[in-house]
């Protein structure tokens, strides 16, 4: 096997949260380029149709899956519906997740702090239960690649909303003690921590706040931000045959900013 088809996706199968927009989406095409088959989950059906057009125009297969994995009962069910309707399922991308708040700890309600917990936690832990779960129980393997954020590692400047740091830092140390619990199994389990990215949550963002922003860019070494398609040969790679030794790992993919 050459090098280059050790990336190769053929004949597997790709369950990605937050598929259709942003960075789930160019993950998602990516994978298809590279020969997965993709199953989409979002809240949106019209974006999430539109991205399963465009994983069709590369020759793959896409299903379509609507729900809100944020709501830990959809969660449950869309995993199930999943698994029992379209399966086996080889690589799960977990990438739902957002800030959604700016309040300070002393504001914030315990209510709202618990919502941002699921949204990029506990639905993490849901699907990795479910979806990588199968991949140990059928026993040939399987990828699982966490979305997490350099603002597990780091405190982001000036802005509120401490249950993103939080959970983001608890889906690297999930990762790490999941990827210990199933690498017997060659299940492996990995992160990837994005530093600055224009997706549209950050794109609204940056209106609002352009000092902030302005501030954030100005301490990128590489200079500016990362464009989502710098996310998607990273992903390929770890749902990939060639990252077959890597698992634990938290990847820092951030043009610099946290080495000051």
């Amino acid at each position: 096997m050459s090098v280059l088809d050790r990336f190769r996706l053929d004949d597997k199968q790709l369950f990605i949260t937050g598929g259709s927009r942003g960075l789930g989406r160019e993950m998602a095409l990516a994978c298809a380029e590279a020969g997965a088959d993709v199953i989409l989950v979002g809240r949106d059906e019209a974006s999430l149709e539109t991205t399963a057009g465009e994983i069709r125009q590369r020759g793959r297969q896409a299903v379509t899956l609507t729900a809100d994995v944020s709501q830990l009962d959809q969660c449950e069910a869309v995993c199930q519906k999943a698994l029992d309707e379209h399966g086996p399922i080889d690589i799960l991308i977990n990438n739902v997740g957002g800030r959604r708040i700016d309040i300070p700890t002393t504001e914030m309600p315990l209510e709202q702090w618990l919502n941002i917990l699921d949204l990029n936690l506990n639905s993490t832990f849901l699907c990795t239960k479910l979806i990588g779960g199968a991949m140990v129980a059928r026993g040939s393997g399987g990828r699982v690649i966490n979305i997490a954020s350099i603002s597990g590692m780091v405190v982001n400047r000036d802005i509120g909303g401490r249950s993103y740091e939080t959970s983001k830092a608890a889906v690297i140390h999930f990762t790490r003690a999941t990827a210990a619990d199933w690498a017997p199994h060659q299940v492996t389990v990995n992160a990837i921590c994005p530093g600055g990215f224009m997706t549209e949550p950050n794109v609204k963002w940056a209106a609002e706040n352009p000092a902030v922003i302005s501030t954030f860019k100005d301490q990128v070494p590489a200079g500016d931000f990362g464009q989502p398609e710098d996310l998607g040969p990273l992903a390929v790679y770890l749902a990939s045959d060639a990252s077959r030794y890597i698992t634990g790992a938290s990847i820092v993919i951030d043009g610099g900013y946290t080495l000051w």
